[in-house]
C-alpha cells in the first residue's frame, strides 16, 4: 500500500462512494441493507435489480478505477468468515465460512513455540465457532472438524479439553471486571523472544515482581524467507569506524573512512607491506624513525 496513510485514505475515499452511490440510487434498486467490511459488501436488494444496482455504483467513481462485482445469492452466501444460510421457512442461519482451497493447516503442536500461542490457535477457532455458528447441531459439527483438523497438527486431546473448559468458565464471569481486575496486579509488561524451557522460569520470576510477560518467537519461517535488501558485505560498507589488530603484539589500530572499508584496508596492507620491505633492504644505521 506504500504510505502508512494509505488505507486511512483508501477507506475514507470508499465510505464517500458508497454513501453517494445510496443516496444518488434509483428507488427500484436502493438496498434496504448495506454493510462493508474493506472491499466485501453484503447488501439486501429487490430481486432483479442487483446487476442495476451494480451499474449505478460503478458510475459514481470519476476516475473509473473503482469497479463492483456482485454474487448472488443461492441459497447461501459468505460475508468475510460468515456463511448466512437460508432456510426453507425464509429465516438464516450461520455458520463458518472456509474457502475450498482451506488446507486446516494450522501451528503445528511440535514446533517451537509457547505453549499459550498453541492453545490460542485452539481457542480462536472454538470462539469462533461459538460466536458464529447459531444451531446447536451445527457447532457440534464445527467442534468436530476443528477437533480433527487440529489432531492433524499433533495437538492432543486435552489441550481441545482445556480450552472448552476456559471459554466456558470464561462465560460466566463478567468479562468487565476480570479485565480490570487482571491489569490492575501488573506494573507493566515485557515482550521477551521465546527459549523453550527459559522463558516460562522468566516468566515465573518476573510475575513474582508484578510484571507481565509476552513471548514472540525467536525464529520464524519470514527471518529465513524475507530479505527486504540484499546484506551488504564488509568490504562494501562506507562511512564506519573501524580496528586492525597487530598480528604481532597486543596493540591495534582504530581509524574512521567514508570509504569502502575494502579499499581501505588494502591501503592499510599495501602501507604494512612497504614498511616491511624497506626495513628488510635499508642498510643498517639508516632505519626509519616510527
Amino acid at each position: 500500500m506504500g504510505s502508512p496513510v494509505s488505507p486511512l485514505l483508501a477507506n475514507l475515499f470508499m465510505e464517500w462512494l458508497e454513501k453517494q452511490a445510496i443516496a444518488t440510487a434509483p428507488i427500484e434498486c436502493k438496498p434496504k441493507f448495506w454493510k462493508r467490511y474493506v472491499d466485501d459488501v453484503l447488501e439486501l436488494i429487490k430481486k432483479g435489480q442487483v446487476r442495476n444496482l451494480t451499474d449505478h455504483i460503478n458510475t459514481i467513481d470519476p476516475t473509473g478505477n473503482i469497479k463492483f462485482t456482485y454474487e448472488e445469492e443461492d441459497k447461501q452466501i459468505p460475508f468475510l468468515d460468515t456463511l448466512l444460510v437460508r432456510r426453507e421457512d425464509g429465516s438464516v442461519k450461520l455458520l463458518v465460512y472456509r474457502k475450498k482451497s482451506h488446507t486446516d493447516q494450522y501451528l503445528n503442536f511440535g514446533s517451537h513455540h509457547p505453549l499459550n500461542h498453541k492453545l490460542a490457535v485452539i481457542r480462536t477457532l472454538l470462539d469462533r465457532c461459538y460466536s458464529i455458528v447459531t444451531e446447536e447441531d451445527d457447532r457440534k459439527k464445527k467442534e468436530e472438524h476443528v477437533a480433527k483438523a487440529l489432531s492433524k497438527c499433533g495437538y492432543p486431546p486435552w489441550t481441545i479439553d482445556r480450552i472448552k473448559q476456559d471459554i466456558m468458565e470464561k462465560s460466566l464471569k463478567d468479562e468487565t471486571k476480570k479485565v480490570k481486575t487482571t491489569r490492575g496486579n501488573y506494573k507493566g509488561m515485557v515482550v521477551v523472544p521465546y527459549v523453550k524451557g527459559l522463558s516460562e522460569a522468566f516468566a515465573r520470576i518476573l510475575k513474582s515482581h508484578g510484571i507481565a510477560t509476552a513471548n514472540r518467537p525467536h525464529r520464524t519461517l519470514r527471518n529465513f524467507v524475507v530479505h527486504p535488501k540484499d546484506k551488504v558485505k564488509d568490504e562494501e560498507k562506507t562511512e564506519l569506524i573501524y580496528r586492525i589488530s597487530c598480528n604481532n603484539c597486543s596493540s591495534s589500530y582504530i581509524g574512521e573512512t567514508g570509504r569502502k572499508f575494502g579499499l581501505r584496508t588494502k591501503e592499510h596492507k599495501k602501507e604494512v607491506d612497504s614498511f616491511t620491505a624497506g626495513t628488510q633492504t635499508e642498510p643498517p644505521g639508516q632505519g626509519r624513525a616510527v
